[in-house]
């Protein structure tokens, strides 16, 4: 296993292969060439290999192979089965414990892989992945202390597990703990991820100095201009939402920075332009980061924007709103709305669904229509669709047909080619509700109410406790109580709909 372990995988092979033909019947060259098969790509090999060795002589080590190479094959079911054969032969065999743990995570079957978790650390105690994953675990039932508890000690075993550095700076940001968390917060890369556990975008490399608020010792409200002759480059990163919450922080650079550049997505450029640019002339809009950088000084990526601020709870650059509809665009979508028959009803804004399935969040985040149908059922309001998507079941459409979209329910999503586009049409509406998604962002941005579907555990961001938010004047949250129970979110968004509109019906029976 030395030379396995080492990487000599010609030399494993050559002895394996030796054993073999002197023992046919040696377990453990049996398994070292099925860990060369499962390596080298041939997974339906190495089962092979596998089940001979077992056949001849179980151990725990073969089944946790055997558990791996079923992942590969796609055999989940086979795979729990191996881990739970190992451990029945090899109850104190901790690397069973912990990937039946991993696996059950992943599928999100948390109490049981908690409990796996627990008796991975009893027999191994120092395993920094393993308190990490519990962690991680705690975080997503809601008992962030716990979490954190986990995350630190993960940290003390292995101070560069970046994982465990990120998922402690949700923890932190989650409880307010800005000032402490903001660090932690630049491993974030680490973790953003599509539901398939690729990462959805690596950190843009730029060969100029990094800026992290060098002249901002003395806070937001008391600027040194030490960078007076200098341009500063901004990166964006993540999600439209992320864009949307931090482009506030730009026009304060402007108090440090002669000249600021943004590296604008292009579905936000023009409603950026319209709000930012027309306002504040030394902020400008790049489609990607320039070839020729000679006219920049130094760089920050945009979500590390709140630490070279120093940014606490108390502090959030708050004014409102930074983000606007232009005025020609949205006369337009007035005189849509008013040309309809239910022009006298109060306009609501919807969106149930994150508009985009690859990531991972988002099954946790979204409800189906089927879900939020009831809600839309509710007589004399009039519902605007704002579900913009690239996943057809999730849109307003797909319910055609099927009975659910019998309420007046307004799907002009198509004719929304930008940000600016949905500003137009959200600066004529009463009210936006909305899952968490960029659409709520843009919407609190330009200080229109905002009701959002918070999903149990949810976003640092929202804060975990409160039902507003000091990001968004705007913002009321409804969260759920317990994960997965939308039905109590939406009984107690109807019956505040009723008491904002009062001619709107009763609380819904949600049938679900």
């Amino acid at each position: 296993m030395t030379a396995y372990q080492a990487g000599r995988f010609d030399e494993v092979q050559t002895l394996a292969s030796q054993i073999l033909e002197h023992n046919a019947e040696h377990v453990g060259a049996l398994h070292l060439r099925g860990l060369l098969a499962l390596v080298s790509g041939h997974a339906e090999a190495a089962h092979t290999w596998l089940e001979r060795a077992i056949q001849i002589h179980p151990e725990p080590i073969f089944y946790n192979t055997l558990y791996a190479i079923q992942l590969r094959l796609g055999d989940f079911a086979g795979a729990i089965d191996s881990l739970r054969q190992g451990l029945a032969i090899g109850p104190d065999f901790a690397a069973l414990h912990y990937n039946l743990a991993l696996t059950l995570q992943h599928h999100d079957c948390l109490d049981e892989a908690a409990v796996s978790y627990r008796r991975t650390l009893e027999l191994d105690p120092d395993n920094s992945a393993a308190h990490n994953n519990l962690g991680r675990i705690y975080g997503d039932l809601g008992a962030l202390d716990e979490a954190e508890r986990h995350y630190r000690r993960a940290l003390e075993l292995a101070p560069a597990n970046l994982i465990a550095r990120n998922n402690l700076a949700m923890a932190l940001l989650a409880t307010g703990r800005y000032e402490e968390a903001w660090p932690y917060f630049e491993d974030r890369w680490i973790s953003f991820k599509h539901a398939d556990g690729t990462p959805a975008r690596e950190p843009v490399q730029v060969p100029l100095p990094r800026w992290s608020g060098e002249d901002l010792r003395l806070g937001i409200d008391k600027p040194i201009k030490l960078m007076a002759h200098k341009n500063l480059l901004v990166l964006d990163e993540q999600g439209f939402g992320d864009s949307l919450q931090f482009v506030r922080y730009l026009p304060l650079l402007l108090e440090r920075f002669p000249l600021v550049g943004y590296v604008c997505p292009p579905a936000l450029r023009r409603l950026y332009e319209q709000s930012l640019c027309s306002r504040w002339p030394g902020l400008v809009l790049l489609d990607t980061v320039p070839a020729d950088l000679t006219e920049w000084d130094c760089y920050c990526p945009l979500m590390s924007l709140p630490m070279a601020f120093h940014t606490q709870v108390n502090t959030i650059p708050a004014e409102l709103p930074y983000l606007h509809a232009d005025s020609k665009q949205a006369a337009i979508w007035r005189v849509r709305l008013e040309a309809l028959p239910t022009r006298h009803l109060p306009r609501v804004g919807i969106v149930w669904a994150g508009g985009h399935s690859g990531i991972a969040i988002d099954r946790l985040r979204s409800l189906t229509f089927a879900q939020i149908a009831p809600l839309l059922a509710l007589p004399h309001i009039h519902w605007i669709s704002l579900q913009k998507t690239d996943d057809p079941s999730k849109r307003a459409t797909s319910a055609v047909g099927a009975g659910l979209n019998s309420t007046p329910l307004t799907d002009w999503t198509a004719d929304l080619t930008d940000f600016a586009d949905t500003a137009a049409l959200i600066a004529n509406l009463d009210l936006v509700i909305s899952v968490d998604t960029s659409v709520a962002h843009l919407a609190a941005a330009m200080d229109k109410p905002v009701w959002l579907l918070n999903r149990f555990a949810g976003c640092w961001r929202w804060l975990q406790g409160r039902d507003d938010s000091p990001w968004y004047a705007s913002l009321r949250l409804f969260t759920q109580p317990r994960r997965g129970d939308w039905d109590d979110v939406l009984t107690r968004v109807a019956s505040a709909l009723q008491q904002r509109f009062p001619h709107a019906a009763a609380p819904l029976q949600n049938p679900h």
